[in-house]
């Protein structure tokens, strides 16, 4: 016996937890396992519905990862092609939920989809009850009054807002990846920096500006103060770079993993007349993190 929800879970947020926590009690409930049946890649991305201007709030990896820390057994992963897209959601739970992974209870959300035919959440629980399953149903979790969702956190992320996302992912937003070589003026002026290049190119930057940051590399916690933008001072065009200054830190690391973890934003991204300019406003930042205490969240 398997209990079981579907979806694409892009960020794990908190909403997506309280079905997470309902699979879970369902399953002790019922003395069976617990599973995520999820897709990739994202539906948007296969359709062509807006898909150049699609960003994740997470990985695959990751959001695996974040599903196995909510304490499910199995998290497996369906490819999602234009034909699959075609499948019924009957076809759907005969075929995969009951007949691949052993479903015997069906997790639906509150605004849960599944199937070609895009039943409504009841419609898709009478089609669950009629091919045999069990069904629990999970209502909406609210913050100030509206229904948390991805395309919410998405824009608070875009607009800058890192602090007012974590609250509705119950962490903070992360960027994962691999340090590259950048021009070194960070370094001429006294604050060299790690670029970093992610690992998912599909997910979602901050908007622009300077961020504390709490940094991870090789399990070791840093303090960090990141720009994310398009470094007007030393730079001309539009390419958004994400450059960290590690605080306590002088090591080679280019070729290596780097987490980040967006705490708060501390200033919009400016141009600056002069590199003295820009390094005595670096200064400032790195003095507002250190004089918020950020250190001993590490």
């Amino acid at each position: 016996m398997v209990v079981a929800a579907t979806g694409f879970f892009d960020g794990v947020h908190t909403g997506h937890k309280a079905v997470l926590q309902a699979v879970r009690d369902t399953s002790v409930q019922m003395g069976a396992g617990s599973a995520i049946i999820t897709f990739w890649p994202h539906p948007r991305n296969v359709l062509q519905q807006d898909a150049s201007s699609l960003r994740l709030l997470n990985s695959i990896d990751e959001k695996k990862s974040l599903i196995r820390q909510s304490g499910i057994d199995e998290v497996y992963v369906v490819p999602f092609t234009k034909d699959f897209s075609r499948m019924t959601a009957p076809d759907f739970i005969r075929e995969y939920l009951i007949g691949k992974f052993g479903v015997t209870a069906l997790v639906v959300g509150y605004d849960h989809r599944l199937g070609s035919e895009n039943p409504t959440r009841e419609e898709l629980a009478s089609i669950a009850v009629e091919c045999g399953l069990k069904v629990v149903q999970v209502e909406e979790v609210d913050c100030n009054g509206a229904p948390v969702s991805s395309t919410k956190i998405r824009k608070l992320i875009e607009a800058g807002d890192v602090a007012a996302a974590a609250r509705l992912l119950g962490y903070s937003y992360r960027l994962h990846g691999v340090v590259v070589s950048g021009d070194r003026i960070g370094r001429t002026i006294g604050f060299p920096t790690a670029n970093i290049q992610l690992y998912e190119p599909l997910k979602i930057l901050p908007g622009n500006g300077v961020y504390s940051v709490k940094v991870t590399f090789q399990g070791k916690n840093y303090v960090g103060v990141c720009n994310v933008g398009e470094r007007p001072t030393v730079a001309s065009g539009k390419h958004r770079t994400v450059e960290t200054y590690i605080l306590d830190f002088d090591e080679e690391i280019y070729g290596l993993d780097l987490n980040l973890e967006f705490m708060e934003k501390i200033r919009d991204e400016i141009r600056f007349d002069s590199l003295e300019e820009l390094r005595r406003r670096i200064s400032k930042d790195v003095e507002s993190v250190t004089c918020a205490g950020l250190r001993c969240c590490v």
